[in-house]
């Protein structure tokens, strides 16, 4: 703690005079050239670009090395076994740092049906005054950092002022599908990357609208739990209270999992999480609590009871249920006792644990409460010798989670230069909620990440009507130019 105290105040009186005077230069040039940016970030987003989508995904990095070229930067298409890597980077300099900026160019896919517009990749604007909102797919998510580091190099030009640091700037086509081919591509491309930091430009900002920085983000696992009943489904007026029926054990097994307060009671699903520093105490702690405004904006009247703060229950693994299946529902449903029911699962994970630890205790604790784990359909033999049957099985890779130390004296210096130039020190997050698929990644280049979110929290990334206020977006290129100016 004192050593925050301490770094705190030698921030503020070592701040240089000028730090303001990049504020306001920034910030005047994106002011009088704020319908070129719109323009530039538009015709970004025109482009569909769900990674699946090969043509346009090649369109996407076709555009944008085009883009980095026009403006100023080195720019070429590094082919990998998927999609392509778009690199970039200033004229290198000797003798200063090298910050490595990450984005991803690619995006969710989309239920057309759902978005209150005719197509998600045609941008349309909505909202009033500093509630002007860009409505479409990647939006925030995470087409509009790419611009804004491209319009922060161009303010920092036009005021005669170069960047301290040497910039390189990578682009991946696959994060929503999990970046395959973007730790394959290293040792093939590694000189190219090499840097002193990496920074993350995607994930949602703080609701303050002070500038943030996250030391790392959540990994994931997903499953399938799948229990299992008749081997048809059966007339449920003819066989009701004597076919088990596998919704209502799937219900019950999962109830088993949480107790009313919203914490896992699988058994050592928390063990791995060791108590928290002074250090790391004091970073959760000075985190700003917005909890009536993101709780206004989701819906919700109040948080789970294990976890009141949200600072809190970002530092541990979660147990999801993202979807229930069995049978039908709506006009379709019938009056069925069915085969099987089956929730999806997702785990985040955090540094201290490892899919596979969590889905053992996960395992342990189905067939404690009396099942019977197969991995696949079972079979007659199976059905008769077993009571309550069930199969949790992995879909994919893991991702794991990353965390920078505090103290990294290169996260230091990124940290320091956005309290120079706004007055207060930013947001600190020690780790991001969601999963950026960079870990993996961060171990193969070696050397330290950090995230820096510019966009507002309530986007809607991962969902229809994607969004992104705009004057978050204004905001988030003073922020990239001041840590180029560190």
């Amino acid at each position: 703690m004192r050593f925050l105290i301490v770094a705190a105040v030698w921030l503020l009186v070592a701040a240089p005079a000028g730090a303001q005077d990049l504020r306001q230069q920034v910030g005047g040039y994106v002011a009088g050239h704020r319908s070129a940016i719109v323009q530039e970030l538009m015709e970004l987003l025109a482009i569909p670009n769900v990674a699946a989508d090969k043509p346009n995904i090649r369109r996407n990095a076709d555009h944008l090395q085009r883009l980095l070229t026009r403006h100023g930067l080195q720019a070429e298409i590094l082919d990998t076994t998927g999609n392509p890597l778009v690199f970039a980077r200033t004229p290198p300099r000797a003798a200063l740092p090298t910050l490595l900026f990450y984005c991803h160019y690619d995006g969710q896919p989309v239920d057309v049906k759902q978005w209150q517009q005719s197509d998600p990749w045609e941008p349309v604007t909505r909202g009033e005054g500093s509630e002007t909102r860009i409505y479409a797919r990647s939006a925030s998510d995470d087409k509009a950092p790419i611009v804004a580091l491209l319009a922060a190099l161009d303010a920092l030009h036009a005021a005669g002022t170069d960047p301290t640091v040497n910039v390189k700037l990578i682009l991946d086509g696959e994060e929503e599908a999990s970046s395959p081919s973007l730790v394959p591509a290293i040792a093939r491309y590694k000189d190219r990357l090499a840097a002193d930091l990496m920074v993350i430009l995607d994930g949602p900002g703080h609701p303050s609208g002070r500038p943030t920085i996250a030391y790392g983000a959540r990994g994931i696992v997903t499953l399938d739990l799948t229990v299992f009943g008749p081997k048809s489904g059966v007339h449920s007026g003819n066989y009701g209270n004597w076919i088990p029926n596998p919704a209502m054990r799937l219900a019950a097994l999962l109830a088993s999992m949480k107790d009313d307060s919203g914490r896992v009671t699988v058994p050592g699903y928390y063990d791995a999480v060791p108590p928290f520093s002074p250090e790391e105490r004091a970073i959760l702690d000075a985190v700003p609590e917005e909890d009536a405004r993101m709780l206004s904006a989701f819906g919700v009247a109040a948080p789970e009871a294990a976890f009141p703060r949200l600072q809190d229950a970002l530092q541990y693994p979660t147990l999801n249920v993202r979807g229930l299946a069995s049978s039908f529902v709506g006009a379709n449903a019938r009056t069925i006792i069915p085969d099987r029911a089956t929730a999806a699962l997702d785990l985040r994970l955090v540094k201290e644990t490892s899919a596979d630890d969590l889905i053992a205790r996960l395992r342990a604790h189905v067939e404690a409460q009396g099942y019977h784990l197969v991995d696949r359909d079972p079979d007659a033999a199976t059905r008769a010798q077993y009571g309550k049957l069930a199969r949790l099985a992995a879909n994919g890779q893991s991702l794991s989670a990353f965390r920078t130390p505090i103290g990294d004296p290169h996260a230091r210096a990124v940290v320091a230069s956005l309290t120079r130039t706004f007055g207060q020190p930013p947001v600190q997050l020690r780790t991001l909620g969601g999963t950026v698929p960079i870990a993996p990644f961060i171990d193969a280049i070696g050397f330290p990440a950090i995230l820096m979110p510019i966009v507002n929290f309530d986007n809607n990334q991962h969902e229809e009507n994607e969004n992104l206020r705009l004057s978050t977006f204004f905001d988030g290129i003073v922020a990239i130019a001041a840590v180029l100016r560190q």
